[in-house]
């Protein structure tokens, strides 16, 4: 079974759900695709799936919001739909079904806050997890308040946001951000072995189970993203905030005057 839902294909193959995120090479996000992504649950949700397995087509697992505008996901800032983004993105919290994010390539920003909605990350030795919002003079945001210290510990949390460091695949997996390491060619492979080993047990169970283990996370990160956001809406109009982003675009580093 397939439905297509904007730029993302589900399709549902035995008790295995796959949604896919289809706006290579990047896949920078818009509210639009996240909503899409979220309705991809839904309805895989409705179809009989048991567990989930999130890709992305193309180079890399999501670059998350394009502040530049080059992308045909469109700008994100001030006036670029930021919380409504932020409101599609509490689906994915409030979904039923366990998913297994298969991060092949790059997971930054908005992406790593992505890979973080899921239960589990299945990353390759060549994946890059980054939360780069510091790098570029903005605040974090997609819920990583929440979610990021939950899964590696409050101070390794601290660690990747102030300096918004890349992290590799192996690193990520001894600190326990990637739960499996593959091979590239064998990345998905693996998150749907994961994803058929949740699926193959008793389903009432294990929605029960997730239900206890994510009690009150969507509220924990409705409360976050509602912080991130207005500190992400103080840092739109600094100095800080254009040059990051003029340096990202000339792939140089940025000369922050701290206005």
């Amino acid at each position: 079974m397939r439905k297509d839902l904007g730029d993302v294909a589900a399709t549902l193959d035995g008790y295995v759900g796959t949604a896919e995120i289809r706006r290579p090479p990047d896949n920078f996000f818009d509210a639009g695709l996240i909503g899409s992504l979220a309705d991809a649950y839904a309805w895989l949700e409705s179809a009989g799936a048991r567990a989930i397995v999130l890709c992305s087509e193309g180079k890399h697992f999501c670059a998350g919001a394009d502040f530049t505008g080059r992308s045909r996901a469109g700008r994100i800032g001030a006036t670029g739909g930021a919380r409504e983004l932020y409101d599609q993105a509490l689906r994915l919290f409030e979904a039923a079904l366990p998913v297994v994010a298969a991060v092949q390539g790059a997971a930054v920003g908005g992406g790593l806050g992505l890979a973080c909605s899921a239960d589990f990350r299945v990353a390759s030795p060549q994946s890059r997890f980054s939360a780069n919002f510091a790098r570029i003079g903005l605040h974090h945001g997609f819920g990583l308040s929440a979610t990021l210290p939950a899964i590696i510990g409050q101070q390794r949390a601290i660690d990747l946001l102030y300096t918004g460091r890349r992290i590799g695949g192996e690193e990520a997996e001894r600190i326990g951000l990637a739960d499996r390491l593959a091979e590239p060619a064998e990345l998905r492979d693996t998150a749907r072995a994961l994803a058929a080993e949740i699926a193959s047990a008793a389903p009432l169970a294990v929605r029960a189970i997730r239900a206890t283990m994510r009690a009150g996370l969507a509220d924990l990160v409705r409360a976050a993203t509602d912080r991130e956001l207005a500190e992400q809406q103080a840092l739109w109009p600094t100095e800080d905030f254009s040059e990051g982003i003029r340096a990202a675009a000339e792939r140089r580093p940025a000369r922050f005057a701290g206005r």
